[in-house]
């Protein structure tokens, strides 16, 4: 059984088929899907969704992105939302400074008062980091500790990856594995130790192999975790299994065998 630790079923390309996307992804093999909110009415969406069906878990939070929508009324909304039993993680919160959708001083500040929030909550932290790995890191050297998190996605080199796991923090790793010019992301899965690692799809983007230039969904998991067992030299039985009782130990998640 495998965990999807990051996806987005709350979003727009699933209003079409979304109860066959989560019938697919049962099919496959999939027991759980964290959908993870990026602002308040997305967050909303997340714990919506999650509510209607068991085997769905949301995380609520604000995006870089999307950190211009925070007012006075913001944070006070996500704690109330965050009192949902499906609500097993805060985020996805952190830095972007790739497309630079908000300003970078307001993304830093933004960022340190949800973690200040997350820790408050005592929920874990979902983390967003693109092309901003020094500030991201200081961030996170900065802050309480509270119930650990993830770095979502993680575009890092092992260094990173490193001081991340010294934090208590753990690394997800997306479809991207697949890709052909992925050969750092590979060496850094190949040095980290298993039970460190999360598999996610970040659905509905970043497809993997074979499925590349097709909207992605939680049943697509399955080839991240296989290519992980491949470049590990494991079986993906064992991949599967660990990575799946790392994201439920990490959310807090327990799994009825009946």
């Amino acid at each position: 059984m495998l965990v999807d630790s990051h996806a987005h079923l709350e979003m727009d390309e699933f209003d079409g088929d979304r109860e066959a996307v989560i019938q697919r992804a049962r099919e496959s093999g999939v027991e759980c899907v964290i959908t993870v909110g990026l602002n308040l009415e997305d967050s909303r969406r997340a714990v919506e969704l999650a509510e209607k069906h068991d085997m769905i878990y949301a995380s609520v939070g604000v995006h870089p992105h999307d950190v211009t929508s925070i007012d006075e009324t913001t944070y006070d909304l996500l704690r109330k939302l965050s009192g949902s039993t499906r609500v097993v993680a805060y985020g996805e919160i952190g830095l972007d400074f790739f497309r630079n959708l908000s300003p970078k001083d307001l993304q830093i500040r933004r960022f340190g008062e949800q973690l200040e929030l997350a820790a408050e909550l005592a929920l874990p932290v979902i983390i967003h980091d693109r092309e901003a790995h020094r500030e991201t890191m200081e961030m996170l050297k900065g802050q309480k500790r509270g119930r650990g998190g993830v770095v979502h996605c993680f575009s890092g080199d092992y260094d990173m990856a490193a001081r991340c796991l010294d934090m208590g923090l753990y690394i997800s790793i997306p479809g991207t594995i697949t890709y052909k010019k992925s050969d750092v992301l590979r060496d850094v899965v190949r040095k980290l130790p298993l039970d460190r690692l999360l598999v996610e799809t970040d659905c509905p983007f970043l497809s993997p192999e074979p499925k590349r230039g097709k909207r992605n969904e939680p049943a697509y998991v399955t080839y991240t975790a296989h290519r992980i067992a491949q470049v590990k030299g494991l079986p993906a039985e064992e991949v599967e299994g660990t990575t799946s009782r790392n994201a439920r130990d990490l959310f807090g998640i327990k799994i009825d065998p009946s």
